[in-house]
Parts: structure tokens; C-alpha cells; sequence
């Protein structure tokens, strides 16, 4: 089972990098997760990523008070409102846009009522 966990926290690891550079696909969840299963996987990769000079901060800021930092907050709603934009642009069906709008203002709601880092 240790090798499972440990394999999908390199999974999400890389998803979390490729979140960086993609600003639809979000990376502190990602990282959340990754730490997880290395918690439960390896003290070593758990270690790593909690002391990551990049990653680390974010882990140890949800972990210790539930935080979200302000830059992260800032990405995460430009990426939601650039999601939303481009149903707009794309004539998305209306009922669509009526689910999008209720999702993503609960996950705004949600990371804005968060403290900050």
C-alpha cells in the first residue's frame, strides 16, 4: 500500500507542477494531496515536500491554520473568472453556465472565507 501512496504523491506532485505553468489546473489541492499520501507513504517524501522552499509554505500554512495566501487566492480567482469568460465566449448552453456559476462561486466563496497565509 506504501508504494501506491507514494506513486500518487509523485502523481500529484506533477500535477501540481503542471498547475504552475497552467493556470486552469490548480496546485496547492494538488500539493494537499501529494503530502497526504506521503505522510502515509514515506517520512522522506513528506519531509521533502514539507520543507520544498516553493511548495512547503503552502502546505504547512493550510495545514497549521487553514490559510490560503492572498497571491494564491488572486491566481485562483483569475483562473475561475477565465474559465467562466471562456464558456461565455463559447456559447456554452445556458443551463451549463447556470451549473458553472453555481460551482464556481461556492469554490470562490469557499477560498476567500479562508484565512490568509
Amino acid at each position: 500500500m506504501r508504494f501506491i501512496y507514494a506513486g500518487l504523491g509523485l502523481f500529484c506532485v506533477a500535477l501540481a507542477v503542471i498547475g504552475i505553468v497552467l493556470p486552469l489546473l490548480p496546485t496547492v489541492p494538488f500539493l494537499l494531496l501529494a503530502a497526504f499520501f506521503f505522510a502515509n507513504s514515506s517520512e522522506r517524501l513528506h519531509n521533502w515536500i514539507v520543507d520544498h522552499n516553493i511548495f512547503g509554505p503552502m502546505i504547512l500554512d493550510w495545514r497549521d491554520r487553514g490559510a490560503i495566501r492572498s497571491g494564491a487566492k488572486k491566481a485562483a480567482t483569475v483562473s475561475i473568472a477565465s474559465v467562466f469568460g471562456l464558456s461565455l465566449m463559447l456559447g456554452v448552453p445556458s443551463h451549463i453556465l447556470g451549473i458553472q456559476t453555481v460551482v464556481l462561486s461556492a469554490v470562490l466563496l469557499f477560498i476567500w472565507t479562508r484565512p490568509s497565509g
